[in-house]
Formats: C-alpha cells, structure tokens, sequence
C-alpha cells in the first residue's frame, strides 16, 4: 500500500545538536547499547558526522520513485533512512538526488540499498551511509511508502526519531528518549574526561576499572619468565 504521512512533528532541535556532538559511541552506550544499526552501512567518505529527525522511506526492489516522493517532506536538519521491502543492492541514488535533498536542507542519507555518483556526492559533501555502491540504476513504477516505521539495517526506525551518524556507524534514538539520552550521553562524557586524564597520567586501566580481583576469580595467573620453556605448547 502506498501512503505518504505529512506534516511529522520534529524533536527539539537544541537535543538533537547536542546528540551530534556525542558521536553514535557514546549514545548507543547512553542508551544501553540499543538502536545501532548493523555495521554494513558504511560512510562513503569519511569526517562527517550528523544527527537528525527521520524521515522513512520504504521503498520496492529496484525502484527509487518513492525517494522521489519522500523529498518534497523533508524539512531543514531533517536525514531520509529509505529501506529496500526486499534486499536489494541497486543504486537507488546519485548526485541529482543528492542535489534535490540538499536543495530542501537535508542533512544526510541513511540507505540499506547502494548508492551511485560517489564521486560526485563526496565532491558535494553531502553525507550518505550506504549498505553498497552500485552503478544500477533503478525504475519509477511501484507505489511504496513515506513516513511510516521502517526496519532499516535491523533497527526498528520511526519517522521522526533521530539519526546520528559518523565514521563509527549509524544509530537511532526514539523520539521520545531524547531527553534522558541526551542526559545520559552527558554524564558519560563526563566521566570519560575524568578517565582520560587519569590514563593520560600513566594509571593503568587495570587499577582504574578495579579489574585484578575479576582476572584472578577467572583465574589468570602471573609468573616471572622461566626460559625457553615458557614458549613451549606442552
């Protein structure tokens, strides 16, 4: 069934900066591991790194005509994640796209399909995470559909739940946890300050994490050198 949800209302643009600056480490530990999406979808060049709402695209094998249809929604800040109802490795999009995206003030794609032009798109610097690059084009003949949930790279994504993304990878942070995860990305920022500088000042992180007494429960054991019978496989 294709069908098109309109006007998405959008998270708090001053939370979703603040998750940009983070990185998708530091939340995917915030928020407890959860909403990363699998680490095949690779950057197509490198530095970039963005946070934005979602707006969905679920899309037929081989055809991009509701990518189409999904940038006329797309607001300013906004990241289109389009997912393939079938695995496909086409390339759904290329630098004309990428022109019209970034026309509407979007701030990035997030594709499980490929994507074609690389050259091109680096060259624009506009920023996509894709599963392929492929110079298969695609058709415009089968209805799909815009803003509705998606699983996209084996997360489960809602329209308007925020995307960050960076050289590490891409995750997702529902809408309505922004706040506590923006609370809970901070506090480990903190805390990982407070660490670097004590690793920095040459304390091990055997001492600092409190890990000998776990070592020797699982029962690893130390001892001094002994000859060339420490090499042997006996």
């Amino acid at each position: 069934m294709g069908i098109v949800i309109q006007n998405v209302p959008r998270p708090n643009a001053d939370l979703v900066h603040e998750l940009a600056s983070f990185g998708t480490a530091t939340v995917h530990e915030a928020q407890g591991r959860t909403g990363m999406l699998l680490p095949y979808l690779r950057p197509i060049f490198r530095g970039k790194r963005i946070a934005g709402p979602a707006v969905t695209v679920d899309v037929p094998p081989g055809d991009n005509w509701m990518i189409h249809v999904a940038v006329e929604q797309c607001k300013p800040g906004d990241i289109l994640v389009v997912r393939p109802s079938s695995p496909c490795n086409d390339g759904y999009v290329g630098d004309l796209l990428v022109t019209s995206l970034a026309a509407r003030g979007v701030i990035g794609l997030i594709i499980d399909a490929g994507c074609r032009d690389v050259a091109e798109i680096s060259e624009i610097g506009f920023p996509v995470w894709s599963k392929a690059i492929s110079a298969q084009g695609t058709v415009k003949e089968t209805l799909g559909s815009v803003n509705v949930p998606i699983v996209c790279a084996g997360a489960y994504v809602r329209p308007s739940d925020i995307i960050v993304a960076d050289d590490d990878g891409v995750v997702v942070v529902e809408q309505a946890r922004i706040a506590t995860v923006v609370e809970s990305s901070r506090i480990r920022l903190e805390k990982e300050a407070k660490s670097r500088v004590r690793l920095q000042a040459g304390e091990l992180g055997l001492d600092m994490y409190s890990m000998r007494q776990k070592l020797a429960d699982k029962g690893l054991i130390y001892r001094d050198y002994n000859g060339e019978k420490d090499w042997s496989l006996e």
